[in-house]
This record gives C-alpha cells, structure tokens and sequence, in this order.
C-alpha cells in the first residue's frame, strides 16, 4: 500500500505482472474509488462543458462519453479527463484524483454561474473492470446482456442490490467497464463483482499493473506526459481538440500553435538495446550528444517482453523509425521512435 493523493492505494495483490496477464487474458478489477466526480447540472449545463473542455461534447447522445482535456488559456493541459453526457442538462465528469480541487475551481471559473459544479467525489466509489471477460463478469454480477453497451456508452442498473452506473470506458488498454455507485455501497458491488470475475480467472488488481496496462496502450498520465506545461497537440493529443467549434478554454492559443507549428512533440519508444527507460532519464540525440529531451514514462512491457517509453523530443525527431539514444544511469541505449500505441487489443 501507499500514499497516493490522499489515500491508501494498494500497488500489487498477487503481483504486478500477475495482474497485468490476468487483465490482458481474463478480467481484472481496480477499486479507482480515489478518483474525482464532478456533476454539471442545469439549462446551460451543455454549454459550460463546451467551454470547458476540448473536444465536441456537443455531438453525443445522451448516454455517451469522450475522451478529452481541459486546457488553460494559454494551452497547457489542466487535466486529462472523461465527460459523460447523461442528458442536455446533466454532465457527469471523472478528473484524476491529485487534480480534482484544481480542476473544480476550473470548471466554476469557466462555467461562470451558467449551471451548478457540484464535487461528488466523497461520495462516490468508481471500480474499473477490465479485460477480455469484463463484460461476461459483469453481465453475470448485474444479471442483463451488455452486448448493446457499445464502447464510450453507458447503462443504469444495479449489482448486489444496489444501483450502479457503467460505463465502457477504461484505462487498460482493454475491454472493460468503469463502474460508478455511492461510496457506501462500493464494498458490496467490489465483493459482488469479484465474486462474478473470479470463475472467469479475474483477481483484485493495482497500481503497479494500472501503470503497465496503460503505458503499453500507450495513454498518458497527468503529471508524468501531460501536465500544465504541454499542450494536446504537443502531447499527440490533437485528435480530441475541436478548433471548430465554439469558443472554449485555451482555443485561441492552440489554433495559433497549429498555424506556427510545434516545436515539440510527445513520442512512443522501444528500446533497441539492453536498457530499461525510466521517467527523467535524458534522451539523447547520440551516445554523448546532444540531449533533446527526457523520459516521461517508461517500463518493460510485460505482453511485449520488451522496454518501451515515452517522450518528448523535437519535432523533426518525432517520426517514425527516427534513432535516439537514452541515458539509463550513464549507459547509453539506442531506442526507435514507433507509431501508435504499444499494444492492441485483438478485434
């Protein structure tokens, strides 16, 4: 167990790798009860969240979700997050757990009084499950098919007696469903679900394996490849920045970095010599040159069985096939620049 934003996180149950196969073969379940809620509500509920955050909320239906940032005036990312549109004048918000005083006064800044901002992360748990048979553990612990729940959509029911929201969201890489109920009730939905996952191979799962998971699905974490300092398009981000439509937060600074172009860009890469990237290790342009930028995460990949990383570097140096080099503790080792994520889920 350790601190981690105010709580007691569990890193390993049975072990990281462990963890990491059962999530990738079976099912995996991550209590990430620690994370952020935010509800918008009123009229103008819609409108605020256009304004606060990047991407086109505007095009989903009711009962869907996005992937998207919000994004200061000047273009730093102020958080990663996923908005969930339960109606035109209910938004619901998932922010990350170190971010979420922040990211409140944010969003009441932004919305301006035109709809309530309400923090309900006290009392609400969230339980991730994911992999291969999440839907089938699921399906089992709520007793209905989840076979219409398309990717990024949402249903109401109940686990355990008590009523549950899930969502076929995650972080893993995977399949899977994140599953919002009240906070008293999470341990009975937790034991409920557990129960279900474990004929189908599913265990408890960590941080440990929540970092693995998602870093060779190559999807970035806040304060490690994004924070207040990058931008979404320096970051690979642009696909969830809209510049057409109405104004929001930081619009102005990111279509002025468009038309100038970047100078920087967030790359995926595997090491091609015995070396393991860790997060600040210098990427060099060659073995004692010039450095060019840093590692912003970094492991071996367990499915891959090879080290991978994260990292910003010039933009000329951004494609792929591009030759860098990375100081692992005073050793240099040669990496290549890779496009796309790590790791792909089978069809």
């Amino acid at each position: 167990m350790v601190d981690f934003a105010g709580w007691d996180m569990p890193v390993q149950y049975s072990g990281i790798l462990d963890e990491h196969r059962t999530v990738r073969t079976a099912v995996g379940l991550f209590d990430v009860s620690h994370m952020g809620e935010v509800r918008l509500r009123g009229a103008r509920a819609l409108e605020a969240i256009q304004q606060i955050v990047t991407n086109d909320v505007g095009r989903l239906a009711d009962g869907h979700a996005l992937y998207t940032v919000m994004c200061r005036a000047g273009g730093g990312i102020v958080d990663d997050c996923i908005v969930y549109r339960l109606g035109t004048e209910e938004i619901f918000v998932i922010v990350n757990a170190s971010n979420r005083d922040k990211d409140v006064a944010f969003m009441r800044e932004v919305a301006a009084g035109r709809c309530s901002v309400d923090d309900e992360s006290d009392d609400t748990g969230l339980i991730a499950i994911q992999g291969p048979k999440a839907a089938a553990a699921l399906e089992q612990a709520m007793g209905v098919a989840l076979a219409g729940v398309k990717g990024f959509s949402v249903t109401r029911g109940g686990v355990a007696g008590k009523p549950i929201l899930a969502a076929r969201t995650g972080y893993t890489g995977e399949d899977g469903f994140e599953v919002v109920c009240g906070a008293a009730d999470t341990r009975a939905v937790w034991d409920a679900l557990l129960e279900a996952a474990t004929p189908l191979g599913g265990k408890p799962c960590g941080l440990g394996a929540r970092d693995t998971l998602r870093l060779e699905a190559r999807l970035c974490l806040y304060g490690n490849d994004i924070d207040e300092t990058t931008t979404p398009l320096e970051a690979g981000l642009g696909w969830v920045v809209k510049l057409d439509k109405a104004d929001f937060s930081g619009k102005a600074a990111l279509v002025a970095q468009k038309h100038k172009g970047i100078d920087r860009k967030l790359v995926g890469f595997v090491m091609k010599e015995r070396g393991i990237a860790r997060h600040g290790y210098p990427i060099l342009a060659e073995a004692g040159g010039p450095r060019l930028g840093e590692v912003t995460s970094g492991t071996t990949a367990p499915t891959l069985g090879v080290a991978v990383g994260l990292g910003y570097v010039p933009a000329a140096r951004a494609h792929a096939g591009a030759r860098l080099v990375v100081d692992c503790r005073g050793k240099p080792a040669a990496a290549e620049v890779v496009a796309g994520p790590f790791y792909k889920r089978p069809s």
